[in-house]
Parts: structure tokens; C-alpha cells; sequence
């Protein structure tokens, strides 16, 4: 018996990275997973690579009607839908005298419109079968970050919301927390490192060099924390943000 068996997990921004790592995790677990990613042929070759029942859908989490859309898809084709991970995000790193409106507004619009949208579309179905458990991906970032005022600002905005969802949700049987990654092991951080002009063992070298257990962490990591905040052991934990950093936010 897996923890999710039965369950429905929905995971955008799912198609690589930690999001693939914590689709693949929940459908080891038992659960059937929609995929959901701006690339839909992206999620849909994702999906095919799960074990278990699985399906990829092609969607822009800032569209409101098109994350409603994805939702109900998933429940007709699924069964149903018990966990949401809010994981789509982008990054369009600039100095702020740099920065474009665009930058600022693309990077809101993902990591912030995106939550609102697909949580709004699931929180329904949560609502009415007093049932649901929600997660959102935040950054140790949310504490700032050169040259990331947008994407710091977001991420902050995630953890408000997070604390927001728990005290508006917790009443209906739903559970939401968010997840704050340090440095992991991702094609995001390793395009990072070209951008900066270091290779990428460099990058990850200096990366590990600054937190206490000396290491990057990978998309697996996360992808157990995610597991163990939608399961039902994690029923008395709401509105909180987890740290999962190797302890670089301790020093």
C-alpha cells in the first residue's frame, strides 16, 4: 500500500526538475498524477515516463479560465483531484535599474497568478469533499537575493499566501504548506552558472561550500519533503514554510 494510493496529484511545472522529481515520487507512492507544464508535448512525454496511471496537460497557469480547465480535465480523466504542488516558476534575474517591466511582470504572473489560479480551481473540489492537501514551492530566495527583486518578491508573496490558504482552508480539511529549496542541482541553477561564467561543478562546488552538511541538494529532496506534507501524517501541519536548504539560511 503507497501513501497516495487513490489519490489524485496535480504538479505543474512538472515536465522537468524538482517538479518531475515530486510527480515521480508521488506516482511511486501510489498516486494516479496529472503533469501539468507550459510545454504540453513537454508534460505529455513526462507523464508517459511515470508508473502507474498518469497524464500530461499543456497549460498556462496564469490564465484563471485556462488553470480551471486543466483541473477539470484532470478530474474527468483521473477521477478526481486530493493534491495540488504549485511548482511552475521562472527567473529573469536582473539588477532592479535593469530590470524591465516585463521581467517584473512575467515572474509575478507565473509564481503568483499561477498559485492563485490553479489553487482557486482545485480549492473547490477540496472544499466539497473536505479534502485536499496543497503545496507550494518557495525559495530561501523569498529573503533576498542580488539581482532577484522579482523573483524574491514572489516568493515571499507564496509564503503570505501559503499562511493565507491555512487559516481560510483549514476549517474544509485542507492542509497547505510551502516549501522553501535552497540551491539544487537543477538545468535552472546550471544555466545560471553559464550566465555568471563558471562551469557547472564550480557553481555546485560553491554552492555546497556555503551550507553546514557541505552539499547541493537535488530535486529528490524536495520531492520527499512534498510527499510527506501532502500525506495524511502531516494532517495537524498548515500555513507553514519548510526550509530545505542544507541549513545555508543558518549561517
Amino acid at each position: 500500500m503507497g501513501r497516495f494510493d487513490e489519490r489524485v496529484a496535480v504538479v505543474t511545472g512538472a515536465a522537468r526538475g524538482i517538479g518531475l522529481a515530486i510527480a515521480t515520487r508521488f506516482a511511486e507512492e501510489g498516486a494516479s498524477v496529472a503533469v501539468l507544464d507550459l510545454d504540453e508535448s513537454a508534460a505529455q512525454q513526462a507523464a508517459s515516463g511515470l508508473p502507474g496511471k498518469a497524464v500530461g496537460i499543456g497549460v498556462d497557469v496564469a490564465d484563471v479560465a485556462g488553470a480551471e480547465a486543466a483541473v477539470d480535465r484532470v478530474v474527468a480523466e483521473l477521477g478526481g483531484v486530493h493534491v495540488l504542488v504549485n511548482n511552475a516558476g521562472i527567473t529573469r534575474d536582473n539588477l532592479l535599474f535593469k530590470m524591465s517591466e516585463t521581467d517584473w511582470d512575467l515572474v509575478m504572473n507565473v509564481h503568483l497568478k499561477g498559485a492563485f489560479a490553479m489553487t482557486k480551481a482545485a480549492q473547490k473540489h477540496f472544499v466539497e469533499q473536505r479534502y485536499g492537501k496543497i503545496v507550494n514551492l518557495s525559495s530561501v530566495s523569498a529573503l533576498g537575493n542580488r539581482g532577484q527583486a522579482n523573483y524574491s518578491a514572489a516568493k515571499m508573496g507564496v509564503q503570505g499566501f501559503t499562511r493565507t490558504l491555512g487559516i481560510e482552508l483549514g476549517p474544509f480539511g485542507v492542509n497547505a504548506n510551502a516549501i522553501a529549496p535552497g540551491f539544487i542541482a537543477t538545468d535552472m541553477t546550471d544555466a545560471t552558472a553559464q550566465r555568471v561564467g563558471m562551469s557547472v561543478e564550480d557553481f555546485r562546488a560553491a554552492a555546497a561550500n556555503r551550507n553546514p552538511v557541505k552539499r547541493v541538494g537535488h530535486p529528490e529532496d524536495i520531492a520527499a519533503i512534498a510527499a510527506f506534507l501532502c500525506s495524511d501524517e502531516a494532517s495537524y501541519v498548515t500555513g507553514q514554510t519548510l526550509y530545505v536548504d542544507g541549513g545555508a539560511t543558518l549561517v
